[in-house]
């Protein structure tokens, strides 16, 4: 069976034109590929890639990670964002080390049982780590999709149809799935982006849909992410940063001086729910257990 046409296109593209990305080394291995794309969730590489360096350097292995303490990996994460990454990260490498004897597991259903995995970063373990044929569906990956062979200027809500249709994407061969899969991605982060998208270096633009009706608008169903700036986030991003910087301090000590004490106070409560802070007779610390 021929390649398909946007894949024929992609893959001796990709080849030229990719970025020279840690995770894409040879040899890089799972542990490091499964970090990266926690990492990489809602992240850009730029801050990921000397995050993810010092990350592996620390702990090699699942199971360096699992014998450190939890508040050691919410520190290192120090200003990613989203945290609560970092707290299911160190259970996910406890979870590799106890389940897996210390392996990061190649099947799908088993990535999807560690903590803090779902179907985007199972499959990408499984497709960018052991090479196994599976779709790869990621934000760039749907917004190339619905220009390309659904005429949309941005892509419908995600749904199954996603991974149907970056299945009929991909060759039969393993090795090439797995380059159309990170050659789509790779297409829409830095040519098919959202809002200038560069029509006129697209590999595949006679192919587009899109384009040949013209770049016709169509609604935009994307989910806009609230403002970080006196955001709840932007409260519990300084309340972990306070006790990583302090140590554990007692509650009216953390961010005295925060402009709205109320949120201060929600920011606390909502970040020892989420477990990234615990407290005891009323001092506040990063989880240690």
């Amino acid at each position: 069976m021929p390649a398909h046409p946007l894949a024929a296109r992609l893959i001796p593209w990709y080849a030229r034109e990719k970025r020279d990305l840690p995770w894409r080394a040879p040899g890089f291995g799972a542990w490091g590929v499964l970090v990266s794309e926690f990492m990489l969730q809602q992240t850009p590489v730029a801050r990921v890639i000397p995050r993810l360096e010092a990350w592996l350097e620390r702990w090699p292995t699942p199971a360096a990670l699992a014998a450190d303490a939890p508040a050691e990996a919410v520190k290192q994460w120090a200003n990613l964002g989203y945290p609560r990454r970092a707290l299911w990260l160190h259970r996910a490498a406890a979870e590799i080390r106890d389940r897996h004897n210390g392996v990061v597991p190649r099947d799908v259903d088993a990535l999807l049982a560690l903590t803090g995995i779902g179907d985007y970063t199972a499959r990408a373990v499984a497709a960018f780590a052991y090479g196994d044929r599976h779709p790869v569906v990621d934000t760039n990956t749907r917004r190339v999709i619905a220009r390309a062979v659904h005429g949309r200027a941005q892509p419908a809500a995600p749904s199954r149809r996603d991974l149907d249709d970056m299945a009929a994407l991909l060759p039969v061969a393993e090795a090439e799935a797995a380059v159309v899969n990170a050659a789509t991605m790779e297409l829409g982060a830095v040519i098919c982006t959202a809002r200038s998208p560069r029509c006129d270096e697209c590999p595949v633009r006679d192919l587009c849909a899109w384009l040949n009706a013209g770049r016709p608008e169509t609604p935009d169903l994307r989910r806009r992410q609230a403002k970080y700036e006196g955001s709840d986030r932007q409260a519990r991003g300084a309340v972990l940063r306070a006790l990583r910087d302090g140590g554990a301090l007692p509650q009216e000590a953390v961010l005295p001086d925060w402009p709205d004490a109320l949120q201060r106070d929600r920011a606390i409560l909502s970040l020892l729910d989420d477990g990234l802070v615990e407290t005891e007779d009323g001092v506040l610390h990063l989880p240690r257990s």
